[in-house]
């Protein structure tokens, strides 16, 4: 695996705000509701529920082309930014330097929620130190934490190396902002290409603590979700300081994201500067209602719209 080190990133993530103007690339937009074509840009976390929800609308509505094009967190505000859509999907509301931007255009996005999501983090097989309380996760992710045997003394020793899916990701901004609380990642941090990519590194690398969207290993249909579950761990996060048994550590499963106890979580929303009722809106409104949340219910996520059924969880 190509590995890019993250700390030249950090904060080369101020974003280059360009002039756009009012309609997409300046061409007319001749899309309606449930046809035409329209190009979306979507947090690469959420490319197999977004996939799914393309198909089943577009398999409704067969007049309709959305072409997606997935991209780190920091590439889709610049697509919104710049005019490149209209339509965009992401782990984080605008902020305020954002909203800032859009307002001299007299532009006011339309935010929409549509699930509640979560971070995991994935160690190798061979790593059986598979729960940490949330403060170790944070000495880990600030470098106060550097080995194994740091965290558990029986532990082989080795070096702990992180790894993020991409050095832009929306997963490397939530360790930074949530759990980080501002402070840089360390040095023992790297980006691969891609979540299969950094699936196949923690896999194959016994030191790895990798860092992904749940919704890549949350629905167990999901042929991919499936083989990702075979070849690597899913850390159990206790919030508590001084866990006492096993139920204290949680795992990012769908009933526990809804009653908010898996610490690492976040909410996914939809973005549309579409000023009309055009495909976007079309869109939109599909995966927000009944079929669209649906969709998000069964891939282990938890809709925005829909109560999930919580059978059988421990206390």
């Amino acid at each position: 695996m190509k590995k890019t080190n993250l700390l030249p990133f950090l904060f080369s993530a101020g974003l280059a705000f360009a002039a756009f103007s009012c309609g997409q690339s300046g061409n007319k937009n001749t899309d309606t509701a449930t046809s035409g074509k329209i190009k979306i840009t979507v947090d690469e976390s959420y490319a197999p529920i977004i996939e799914a929800q393309i198909q089943t609308f577009q398999g409704i509505y067969k007049y309709a082309n959305i072409q997606a094009v997935y991209k780190p967190e920091v590439q889709v505000v610049q697509d919104l930014l710049n005019d490149t859509v209209r339509f965009a999907i992401m782990a984080r509301q605008l902020n305020d330097r954002e909203k800032a931007e859009f307002e001299k255009f007299k532009i006011t996005p339309r935010i929409n929620k549509i699930a509640v999501d979560g971070i995991a983090l994935i160690l190798n097989k061979e790593n059986t130190d598979t729960t940490l309380t949330l403060q170790q996760v944070r000495d880990v992710f600030t470098g106060k934490t550097t080995s194994w045997r740091q965290l558990d003394p029986t532990a082989k020793d080795g070096k702990i190396t992180i790894v993020f899916d991409n050095s832009n990701s929306s997963t490397a901004r939530f360790i930074i902002d949530s759990i980080n609380l501002k402070k840089p990642l360390p040095p023992n941090t790297y980006a691969s290409t891609s979540n299969s990519n950094l699936v196949d590194y923690v896999a194959q690398n016994r030191n790895a603590i990798g860092v992904i969207g749940v919704n890549w290993i949350s629905d167990r249909h999901d042929s991919t979700a499936i083989s990702f579950l075979k070849r690597v761990n899913v850390v159990g996060i206790s919030a508590k300081e001084n866990p006492t048994s096993e139920n204290d550590f949680i795992q990012p499963y769908q009933g526990y994201l809804a009653q908010g106890t898996y610490p690492l979580r976040r909410e996914v929303f939809i973005v549309s500067k579409e000023a009309r009722a055009g495909l976007g809106t079309g869109f939109a409104s599909f995966i927000t209602g009944d079929k669209g949340q649906r969709i998000i219910l069964k891939s282990g996520l938890v809709p925005a719209t829909m109560p999930v059924r919580i059978v059988g969880f421990r206390q």
